[in-house]
């Protein structure tokens, strides 16, 4: 029986925000997601193209999945701002598609980013072309490693794949809830799934933004997710039937693109979900 959760879509503090604005962070106030103990909050940002997740903890723990897309720095930079993240503790790189040497570089600098993880393949090429006076550690997840990322949260790697489609594929457990952050969509990694505990998961991202045939009806009835995000881009469309797949396991589906930001915020039994409308996708 799926868990409780309470629906809301909401303007925090009642704005929009407005990507097309020069400075949209300095016309509104920040988001305080304003997280209690046994709480976290995890945002997809709705940026023009690419994906970015912000793990947020309530002693300001902050960790950030992948930074968008290949001009989306100032971007993600306004949405780090808007929710008030001046240090993060934590990087993590899922696939050599999301790894922009000067993008990464600015961020451990003007964020103070302690460490960086990837997989090995993709842990070897960050060492390389990171600034050698930034003072990082590079941290390599293979298949089966397990991390407390904080109090209460913890990740555990589900395959880490070196192929054209593979990489870094991790669920997150905080408390009773279960994210899937799924990148690879090899027939290899499909195999893996298959035989992995990621069924019955409450939030999953779907990979590659859902191109065609890069999901199975089999592994989505196999996740049988609650919550579904698609990161859209301006270059790709959804493949309608595994939107068809996702619907037929009554899993609710959000696109960062249509409804832009969505963050979920967690207790320890529920989640309840708020959306920041992009004001551009409203007209």
């Amino acid at each position: 029986m799926r868990s409780l959760f309470i629906l809301v879509t909401v303007f925090f503090y009642m704005v929009s925000i407005a990507f097309a604005s020069p400075s949209p962070a300095g016309s509104v106030e920040n988001i305080d997601v304003k997280l209690k103990d046994h709480e976290m909050a995890v945002t997809f940002f709705g940026l023009t193209d690419g994906e970015a997740t912000l793990i947020q903890g309530s002693k300001g723990e902050n960790i950030l999945v992948n930074t968008g897309g290949e001009r989306t720095q100032v971007e993600l930079e306004e949405m780090l701002c808007l929710f008030g993240v001046e240090k993060i503790s934590a990087l993590i790189i899922t696939s050599g598609q999301n790894v922009f040497a000067n993008r990464i570089n600015d961020l451990i600098t003007k964020y103070n980013i302690q460490e960086v993880i990837s997989t090995p393949e993709i842990s070897r090429t960050l060492t390389k072309i990171t600034d050698p006076s930034v003072q990082v550690e590079f941290t390599s997840w293979e298949e089966g490693s397990s991390k407390v990322m904080f109090p209460e949260l913890t990740a555990d790697v589900i395959y880490a794949g070196v192929g054209e489609d593979e990489g870094l594929d991790f669920t997150l457990q905080f408390l009773e809830h279960r994210l899937f952050l799924m990148t690879s969509y090899s027939s290899e990694a499909e195999l893996v799934f298959l035989k992995s505990d990621i069924q019955d998961i409450h939030i999953f991202k779907v990979p590659n933004w859902a191109k065609v045939d890069f999901l199975s009806e089999k592994l989505v009835q196999y996740i049988n997710p609650e919550i579904s995000i698609l990161f859209e881009s301006e270059n790709h469309q959804p493949d309608p039937e595994i939107i068809n797949d996702l619907t037929d396991t009554w899993s609710e589906i959000y696109f960062t693109k249509k409804t832009a930001t969505v963050t979920i915020k967690f207790t320890e039994k529920n989640y309840e979900i708020f959306t920041i409308a992009n004001e551009k996708n409203d007209k």
